[in-house]
């Protein structure tokens, strides 16, 4: 009877510590999931798992090796959200493997994807013909975002007989209070149009922006930081 006893005082301690830890790191660890992020959350299961039937493992044994393990990854995140040029290095980045409508093999082959795999990406995000994609961008997930062609839109500028447009892609210009001058570069503005544009609404200091987005033919979009505190 002890033995029964001590595996269930084990369960609801594990299930516990699981539950705190899951709801200190965040959604992300299943909202988001990136292979960095399903990893932790293996090991954090079987941390759990095989002390349960360790029975020569004791309670502050799983405690402490579940808490430590929890910490380890809440720094991981921490140096993430704080160190931009961490996050490539340990979340990866997404890449573009459709460019204006052509295949991108070099791209498909750095990330181990095949046709069919694509293929199957591509179906599951609602487009059933490579022809038909304007722009696919694997996510660090490991899922596709697509951005159709025109004439494959919902509805579909051909069915209403108008001519063809060109299809762009939004560019992020600041990301945590930076610049990102290649993606200035890629938009084809330069800094001062940045800042002068950024005072016209009203904001003095590229620093204070926690998110600057450019497209065709819109106004910029910007989001300081006081925004998105206040929000």
């Amino acid at each position: 009877m002890g033995d029964y006893l001590s595996v269930a005082a084990e369960l609801v301690c594990g299930l516990g510590i699981l539950f705190v830890i899951l709801k200190f790191l965040g959604k992300t660890q299943f909202s988001q999931i990136t292979p960095f992020d399903f990893i932790s959350a293996l090991i954090l299961g079987e941390l759990v798992g095989n002390a349960v039937y360790d029975h020569e493992i004791k309670i502050k044994e799983i405690i402490f090796a579940s808490l430590l393990w929890g910490l380890l990854i809440y720094l991981i995140e921490f140096i993430t959200q704080k160190i931009k040029g961490s996050r490539k290095f340990l979340e990866g980045e997404p890449s573009i493997v459709i460019h204006r409508g052509k295949l991108k093999y070099e791209m498909l082959k750095k990330n181990k994807l095949d046709i069919n795999q694509l293929q199957s990406l591509l179906r599951q995000a609602g487009c059933f013909s490579i022809q038909e994609v304007e722009y696919a961008i694997l996510e660090t997930n490991g899922m596709v975002s697509v951005l159709q062609k025109s004439d494959f839109g919902n509805p579909t500028r051909k069915d209403m007989n108008l001519p063809p447009q060109d299809v762009s892609l939004p560019t992020t210009l600041i990301l945590d209070g930076e610049i990102v001058y290649d993606n200035l570069q890629e938009a084809g503005v330069d800094e001062q149009w940045l800042r002068q544009t950024l005072k016209k609404q009203g904001i003095e200091k590229t620093e204070d922006v926690l998110f600057a987005e450019w497209h065709a033919n819109k106004p910029l979009y910007a989001v300081t930081f006081e925004e998105s505190r206040f929000s």
